[in-house]
């Protein structure tokens, strides 16, 4: 086990997502680095096994980071820190063969979550530039979907929510690591219907976006 790099621009939020990690034994040991460079040289030394990105990263950008990282460590598996607002960064990093991303506001139960799926998971060995395939089961999503409406109360952690057979389809389509169009194509929705059976299964899962909710469904075993 080679660990986690947390490389992020901020340097409150890479430490905050240090003490995060190091919370989760499986991505330890935990070691950060604030640019490109940084991250290549801690790569040369010992290869990560995640790499949590910064979607804003300065200098070189993430997709270039990403690209020559893969010349030192093709195996790490590389998770966007991004936003909703981030579409364009995550669709060129996906394309690098990121496995996908999360909010850099990322809890630890989460986190742990994603370092299980990732880890359990191979990295592709496409070459750079083909589509990246997230694992059937990751609960790392390539595109921002639509967010749980504002104000609604999470479940009781006890309790197993009760979807829909389209919000299922909706939410193993997200598992899969499928944008709102393609979830449309496959299931011959249009995207706007796919984005409403979105939102629905997010009010009742508690989730407040794509990576979250398909952990609770993970976790629930509402989806496997």
């Amino acid at each position: 086990m080679a660990g986690v790099v947390v490389c992020h621009g901020s340097a409150t939020v890479r430490e905050r997502l240090v003490v995060t990690s190091i919370g989760v034994p499986s991505l330890a040991p935990v070691r950060a680095a604030a640019t490109a460079d940084e991250l290549l040289a801690l790569a040369r030394r010992i290869a990560p096994t995640v790499v949590l990105l910064d979607a804003h990263l300065p200098g070189a950008g993430p997709a270039e980071a990403i690209r020559r990282l893969r010349a030192v460590a093709p195996s790490a598996a590389v998770v966007l820190l991004a936003g909703p607002e981030d579409g364009e960064a995550l669709d060129r990093a996906l394309a690098l063969g990121a496995r996908g991303f999360l909010a850099p506001d990322v809890g630890r139960a989460e986190l742990a979550a994603v370092a299980a799926h990732v880890q359990a998971s191979p990295v592709s060995s496409a070459p750079p530039g083909s589509p990246a395939v997230p694992h059937p089961a990751s609960p790392l999503q390539e595109n921002h979907g639509a967010r749980a409406d504002a104000g609604v109360a999470a479940r009781p952690a006890d309790a197993t929510p009760v979807l829909t057979k389209r919000e299922i389809e909706v939410l193993v389509g997200m598992s899969h690591g499928r944008s709102n169009a393609q979830i449309g194509q496959e299931l011959f929705l249009s995207e706007d219907t796919v984005k409403t059976h979105a939102r629905r299964l997010f009010r009742k899962l508690g989730a407040s976006d794509r990576a979250q909710a398909v952990a609770i469904g993970l976790r629930r075993g509402i989806i496997d």
